[in-house]
């Protein structure tokens, strides 16, 4: 029986992005059924794709370890209840494949005997027909049982995966995700760059609730919140403090414009503060584990150090909410540029203000990106790229960053990493000329004929960001697919 995998699996097991194997199924390079491929044509496709080399987890832990920056997360294997529950049900499944598979070979069996008595008795046509017949049985089911025929790797391989995680599709949207070690569904389902519904994450507000549709879940979190007895009954849980014991359709509320979340204020310590050159600092800051920040990728916040306050763009993903970076430049003028180069210490606390603006991934859109970067403007850009790498939605990214400081393209290595990780992405740096914006574009018109294709993001400074887009303008870009952020 040949086994079929949906594209989430499927992409995971080989090491693309979901969108690359769908632009396959477009091309007919792969057959599907239904939003399903068959392992074996997905081995067909990526023959590299062993057990022993392992491609599809390697991929998954270079992406997640690497690409997304110097964030460290705990890396867990699911807890021994939760391991046995899992194979408690793919033995079941086995169970109930062995006992089908018993009651076909008792069928066959009946059948040859009907056959032999037929060949005794009937006329002798029917005779020789019966005998005949009775002969490719015996054959055919000599095959069966004396042959031992190699397992699919990448039928192995996915019994494997659902072993280590579960796989959750949430209605009515159709996103889809993975949960992984001892992550709740919540935890999840951010680290994959959904933005399902919730507030405090602790087992408090309730804001979390979902509706489980099919599959089972199991409580790994205290929570104080406290469902009615008709919640209950209809099958609502708390995400933040129950995990997928296998594979999981869920009801949940999912945030699609910036406008859906409602400014918070909390506050966050410094983590750390590193030098990215001699005129930029790094500043990371941990928010509570009971409060943290809900935020799309590309927004900013109001931070507050004591007197010193100033609007920033959040560098890193809404998928990981408590450890949130910031790129911030010297500047003479700005009080808390100043305190981060010289007063502001780990440990210090920062208050938070918002999430602000509108500069959000269309994260339902079927085009490629295209990202425009200049100098700090690289911050948002960052937190997009590193959402959309999440979601792992668009068939190709394409960033080219302009850089006209002194220490040009500061985070150059993290770029390069992320190309040699991704099949998808593409980095380009570009040096300032004396043209500016036009060298960028020069570049983008060389590798790309048709930039209609495209969703384009454009960060920088108000002159850049003005240069852009009467540029694109001018090359008739439709401006409903361009999203700009002045930094």
């Amino acid at each position: 029986m040949q086994q079929r995998l949906n594209l989430s699996r499927a992409a995971r097991l080989v090491g693309v992005a979901r969108g690359t194997l769908q632009q396959k199924i477009q091309r007919g390079e792969l057959p599907s059924f239904d939003g399903t491929v068959s392992a074996d044509d997905l081995l067909r496709l990526y023959p590299a794709a062993r057990l022993e080399s392992d491609t599809g987890f390697e991929r998954v832990a270079k992406i997640r370890e690497e690409a997304f920056g110097k964030r460290v997360r705990e890396r867990m294997l699911p807890s021994q209840e939760i391991l046995s529950q899992r194979l408690f049900e793919q033995s079941r499944e086995l169970s109930d494949l062995r006992a089908h598979l018993q009651r076909y070979h008792a069928m066959v069996v009946q059948l040859r005997e009907r056959l032999g008595e037929e060949a005794l008795r009937g006329a002798d046509a029917a005779r020789a027909s019966a005998a005949s017949l009775g002969e490719f049985l015996d054959r055919e089911l000599e095959a069966v049982l004396g042959e031992t025929e190699a397992p699919n790797a990448l039928t192995v391989m996915d019994d494997m995966l659902r072993v280590m995680s579960a796989h959750v599709v949430v209605r009515p949207s159709r996103h889809d995700f993975f949960v992984d070690g001892a992550d709740t569904i919540l935890e999840a389902a951010l680290r994959s760059g959904l933005a399902l519904n919730y507030g405090c994450s602790n087992g408090n507000c309730g804001l979390c609730k979902a509706r489980v549709v099919s599959g089972q879940v199991h409580k790994v979190r205290h929570q104080d919140y406290v469902l009615s007895e008709a919640e209950k009954q209809q099958g609502y849980t708390l995400l933040c403090s129950h995990t997928a014991v296998g594979d999981l359709v869920i009801e949940a509320l999912e945030t699609t414009e910036a406008g859906d979340i409602p400014p918070q204020q909390l506050v966050a310590q410094v983590k750390a503060i590193q030098a990215l050159d001699d005129e930029l600092m790094l500043l990371h800051l941990q928010t509570p584990r009971s409060k943290r920040l809900r935020f799309l990728a590309g927004q900013n916040l109001t931070l507050t150090a004591g007197e010193a306050s100033a609007q920033l763009p959040i560098a890193s993903c809404p998928c990981d909410d408590r450890n949130l970076h910031f790129h911030v430049a010297r500047n003479a003028q700005d009080s808390f540029a100043q305190a981060v180069f010289s007063s502001l210490r780990s440990g210090d606390q920062v208050t938070l203000f918002g999430p602000w603006g509108d500069f959000v991934l269309r994260a339902d859109s079927p085009r490629s990106i295209l990202f425009l970067a200049c100098d700090t403007g690289f911050a948002p850009i960052k937190s997009l790229i590193e959402h959309a790498m999440a979601l792992e939605g668009s068939e190709r990214l394409y960033l080219y960053w302009l850089a006209t400081r002194p220490a040009g393209h500061y985070l150059a290595n993290l770029c390069r990493s992320w190309a040699d990780a991704l099949d998808n992405f593409s980095y380009a740096p570009v040096a300032a000329g004396a043209d500016g914006v036009l060298d960028l574009l020069r570049r983008v018109d060389a590798d790309h004929a048709d930039l209609n294709d495209f969703d384009i993001y454009v960060a920088g400074t108000e002159s850049f960001v003005e240069s852009a887009a009467v540029a694109l303008r001018e090359r008739g870009f439709p401006e409903a697919q361009m999203s700009a952020a002045i930094v």
